[in-house]
C-alpha cells in the first residue's frame, strides 16, 4: 500500500465537499489529498451507502471522514470505506455543530480521549488503510495545551500516527458552527510545540491559511497543510498545488486561460453526470468562485448562479458562463 502524501489536503466542509466537488477539485490537482464531508458511522451502516459515500475513481487519493463516538458501530463503518475503495478514515473530533454535540462526538470528543483511543483502537483492528483524527486544540474553557496534549498522548498509544489539528478551541456554547471557524483565535504556537514533543507524530495544520505561500512558510515546522474555505472560495489556487508539491516554488497565480482549460477538462465529467441525471447546478454550484477577481468572474457567477438551477439545463449554460471570461482572458487581473 502506498503511503499517502499529506503535504497538502483539502478540508472535509459539511454541504461542500462532495463527489462533484472533489472531482472539479481533482481536475486542479493531481496531488492534493481529498476528503469527504462527515458522514456518521449510522448513515454508512444504515443509509444509501452509494449515495452518501459514493465516489468516482478520478478522486484518489480519498479520505472518508466518520463521526460517531461507539467503537463497533465506526469499525463497522470502516470496514465498509475500506471495501468502497478509500485510502484512508478519519474520526471527526473536531466539529461543534448542534447536531453532533447532541449525539455526543465531534468536538465534544476532545474532552473523552480515552474513548477516542477505544474507537481508532476498534477501527484499526478491522482495516488495513490509515486511520487517522481530525481535531481542535480543546473545548470552551478547558486548558488548551492540556487537553491537547494529553488527548493526543492517549490516542496515539491507541496507533494513531496522524492528526489534523485545527488550531483553534471549539466554542460549544454561544457561537454557530460560522463562528467557531473564524473567532476563536488561532494558537498555530501551540501545535507547532506538539509537533516538536512529538516529532515520531504526523502532524497536520488546518485553520486560517489562506494560500500557498502561507502552506510553504507553514510547512517548516509542519509535517502538511490544510485548506478548507481557501480552496472552495477560490479554487483556482489549486492549480498551483502540484507545482509547489513538485518542485518546492510557488508559481505565479493561473493564467484565466489555464482555468479556462481546466472548466474544459472536467466538461466531459459533467456531461457525464447530466447524462445520468445529475442535474448542472449541483456540479456547477462548486465552480463559482474559479475566476474570482479576474475579468468576466461576474458574468460567469451570474449566469450559472441564475440559469444552473433550471429543469434541463445543460453544457450550453457552461458555454454561456464562460463567454464574458473568453472575451476578457487577456485583460489584467481586477485589483
Amino acid at each position: 500500500m502506498t503511503a499517502l502524501d499529506y503535504t497538502f489536503s483539502v478540508a472535509p466542509m459539511m454541504d461542500w465537499t462532495d463527489r462533484h466537488c472533489r472531482a472539479f477539485h481533482r481536475t486542479l490537482s493531481r496531488r492534493a489529498l481529498l476528503w469527504t464531508e462527515m458522514v456518521t458511522a449510522d448513515a454508512v451502516i444504515h443509509g444509501d451507502r452509494e449515495r452518501l459515500i459514493g465516489f468516482d475513481a478520478v478522486e484518489h487519493p480519498l479520505v472518508l471522514q466518520l463521526g460517531g463516538s461507539e467503537p463497533q458501530k465506526l469499525a463497522e463503518a470502516a470496514c465498509i470505506a475500506e471495501g468502497f475503495g478509500y485510502d484512508e478514515v478519519n474520526l471527526n473530533c473536531g466539529c461543534p455543530s448542534e447536531r453532533v454535540q447532541s449525539g455526543a462526538f465531534g468536538a465534544c470528543l476532545m474532552r473523552e480521549p480515552g474513548l477516542v483511543a477505544d474507537c481508532v483502537a476498534a477501527m484499526r483492528a478491522v482495516v488495513s488503510i490509515p486511520v487517522t483524527v481530525k481535531c481542535r486544540v480543546a473545548v470552551d474553557e478547558d486548558p488548551a495545551r492540556e487537553t491537547l496534549f494529553g488527548f493526543v498522548e492517549q490516542v496515539a498509544a491507541a496507533g494513531c500516527q496522524v492528526f489534523t489539528v485545527h488550531a483553534r478551541k471549539a466554542w460549544l456554547k454561544g457561537l454557530s458552527p460560522k463562528e467557531n471557524r473564524e473567532i476563536p483565535p488561532l494558537d498555530y504556537g501551540l501545535v507547532a510545540e506538539l509537533k516538536a514533543a512529538r516529532p515520531d507524530l504526523t502532524i497536520i495544520l488546518n485553520g486560517g491559511i489562506i494560500s500557498l505561500a502561507d502552506c510553504a512558510e507553514r510547512m517548516t515546522r509542519f509535517d502538511g497543510v490544510m485548506l478548507g474555505r481557501a480552496a472552495y472560495q477560490t479554487p483556482g489556487l489549486l492549480l498551483g498545488v502540484d507545482t509547489w508539491l513538485e518542485t518546492g516554488q510557488i508559481p505565479k497565480p493561473p493564467t484565466t486561460e489555464a482555468l479556462i482549460d481546466a472548466v474544459e477538462r472536467f466538461r466531459p465529467y459533467i456531461a457525464h453526470q447530466l447524462e445520468a441525471g445529475t442535474g448542472l447546478h449541483g456540479i456547477t454550484r462548486h465552480m463559482l468562485g474559479l475566476f474570482a477577481g479576474r475579468p468576466g468572474a461576474r458574468g460567469w457567477r451570474r449566469t450559472l448562479s441564475e440559469r444552473a438551477p433550471r429543469s434541463g439545463a445543460g453544457l450550453d449554460v457552461l458555454d454561456a458562463a464562460l463567454a464574458p471570461v473568453r472575451q476578457n482572458r487577456d485583460m489584467p487581473l481586477e485589483a
